[in-house]
């Protein structure tokens, strides 16, 4: 017999008159009375079962076996910065990339060779963004001294700056079809500038601590921001006004992600990272392992979502099952200190055959797909039941 409280949820999942009847189907033809009572426990274990694993696969769904994706390998650790690295972007054409750092330049490298270009110096502080124009030939970078500024690179030149932040701007970024720039600084506000004109077109206010990270889509909502105030805002770019705030985080929201080809995105804190549904932020699922403050996420169309942390740990995960299919912990570069381990800023090349990190050795690294890895020889160790419960 089942115990008090099987029998409990039995009872529950099944009204008594249908597990009568289901006693009276399983019951065989002819059988005594006596074996009824074992028939009709057997069909309502049965039954109680079913149900019980219906509703429990309604509460916590096993998860479905991982896509398999090769591991990466580090080939290329470029030097040449004087101070950590804090940014990162590689342009449109796929032929460079550009970074920024503590040193109060942006350098410019060659993402073949991984040889320097170009340095760029203007800024008086720690540079902390930078992105590239896919629309024009600019350079747009932010820093710690509350300048924004956009580079003529064809001139080499600055060519305008942004004016309105009050406190060290933290991030960037270009809306991918209008020529509209959104910055977030540690005044708590998110700015949306017109390119052109360079005229402030709305501060997004309502976060009660520092904005860490912004991004643009083309779809709505438009625009997203994550804080140190815990929440996540989506926002509506023409009113100027929050859509949806996101309060499941416990601690700061330093980065943020959308995914290139999904309508979803992904935020990364201490306590977790999450994955989200537009248009209105649902929950999907959390991705829980990675114990450190992440400071930037990164994704390609192949599903690759990329973590990387203060503690200069980067893990890799499937984004549609949440499963961390390899940690990387690379060695700091010989004549930094060992406490200079830090992961502040990915991405991935226009191709995505390519992972650039930039990190707190004053280094950036450069990732490859492992060519010889298969299936066979780099299998997933998946275990639905063991991932059920880290996921709830």
């Amino acid at each position: 017999m089942p115990s008090e409280s099987a029998a409990q949820s039995l009872a529950v999942a099944l009204p008594s008159s249908q597990a009568r009847v289901d006693a009276n189907r399983a019951a065989p033809a002819g059988g005594s009375d006596r074996s009824q009572p074992a028939g009709m426990t057997l069909a309502v274990m049965e039954g109680g079962n079913a149900k019980n694993s219906a509703l429990m696969a309604k509460k916590a769904p096993t998860m479905p076996k991982p896509q398999w994706h090769p591991p990466w390998k580090l080939y290329r650790v470029i030097s040449g910065h004087l101070g950590w690295v804090r940014c990162i972007a590689v342009e449109p054409g796929n032929q460079w990339f550009v970074t920024g750092s503590a040193d109060r330049t942006i350098k410019i490298w060659d993402l073949a060779s991984g040889k320097l270009k170009l340095s760029l110096t203007g800024h008086i502080s720690t540079v902390r963004g930078v992105i590239v124009s896919a629309r024009s030939p600019y350079l747009f970078s932010c820093g710690e001294d509350k300048q924004v500024k956009c580079w003529d690179l064809e001139y080499n030149k600055v060519i305008r700056h942004y004016h309105g932040h009050l406190s060290a701007v933290y991030g960037l970024d270009l809306h991918p079809t209008i020529d509209v720039l959104v910055t977030c600084s540690r005044d708590s506000t998110a700015r949306i500038w017109d390119v052109r004109t360079k005229a402030s077109v709305h501060t997004l206010s309502g976060h009660t601590n520092a904005v860490a990270t912004v991004r643009c889509q083309a779809a709505e909502p438009q625009i997203i921001t994550g804080s140190h105030d815990t929440t996540i805002r989506l926002w509506d770019l023409v009113a100027g006004k929050t859509r949806v705030t996101l309060t499941n985080h416990k601690k700061s929201v330093r980065a943020v992600v959308l995914h290139p080809r999904h309508y979803t995105f992904a935020s990364g804190s201490p306590d977790n990272i999450k994955q989200w549904k537009f248009p209105d932020g649902s929950f999907i699922q959390n991705l829980s392992g990675h114990n450190a403050i992440i400071n930037t996420l990164t994704v390609n169309s192949d599903g690759v979502l990329v973590s990387g942390a203060d503690n200069g740990t980067m893990h890799l995960w499937d984004w549609r099952t949440g499963y961390n299919f390899q940690r990387v912990h690379a060695a700091v570069q010989p004549g930094s200190l060992d406490s200079e381990s830090g992961i502040f800023a990915c991405a991935f090349d226009q191709s995505e055959s390519r992972l650039l990190t930039a990190e707190a050795d004053k280094t950036i690294k450069v990732y490859r797909e492992d060519d010889t890895a298969t299936e066979e020889t780099h299998p997933v160790s998946w275990k639905p039941e063991i991932i059920k419960r880290k996921r709830f």
